[in-house]
């Protein structure tokens, strides 16, 4: 296995020369989706450069729960290895380079290299990890407590990403998210 892969390739410990011709690069502007909210997910993704969020719609309301960038994957999932529709939407938030592998040519990987198996339960796990802090937060915390706990464990998406999609994310309004950035 190559631990240096080429150029232009993500940086993960995969065979490029066995599995690389299955990994297509896309570079996509701001404001792209790239799957809507329920349809069935037939792609992965991981980040070369940029960012994307996952949202949903609830009753007219975007609603974003996780922010995705650089050296990240993202996929819906649940949709993906079910076969069943989206809970939600992938978008990008700025112009994001995307590396783009099909559910067939996932599935062949893992198939014929069970040596990946690893590398798709930790992103697993930390996927988890972040819906169980982030739902514990929700329960336990004010909305200044979630601003105050995203600018201290992630200050990146502060600055990266616009103000009413940390609001969505907060599950406050803009308004309100202003309100405690000028208490601050």
């Amino acid at each position: 296995m190559t631990n240096n892969p080429p150029t232009n390739t993500p940086p993960v410990s995969i065979d490029w020369e066995k599995y690389g011709h299955l990994i297509k690069e896309k570079t996509i502007p701001a404001k792209t989706i790239l799957l809507n909210e329920g349809e069935i997910s037939r792609n992965g993704y991981f980040i070369k450069q940029g960012c994307l969020r996952l949202w949903f719609d609830n009753k007219g309301k975007d609603i974003t729960f996780q922010f995705f960038f650089e050296g990240e994957a993202v996929s819906s999932v649940e949709s993906f290895r079910s076969g069943e529709p989206s809970l939600f939407s992938i978008e990008s938030i700025e112009p994001t380079t995307v590396y783009v592998i099909s559910k067939k040519s996932f599935e062949q990987i893992f198939v014929n290299d069970p040596v990946y198996v690893p590398l798709l339960q930790e992103t697993m796990v930390k996927r988890m990890s972040h819906y169980s802090r982030l739902f514990m937060s929700y329960i336990k915390n004010t909305p200044e407590e979630r601003y105050r706990e995203l600018l201290k464990n992630h200050p990146h998406i502060i600055k990266r990403v616009p103000q009413h999609y940390i609001a969505s994310y907060l599950g406050i309004t803009s308004v309100s998210l202003s309100r405690i950035r000028n208490r601050m």
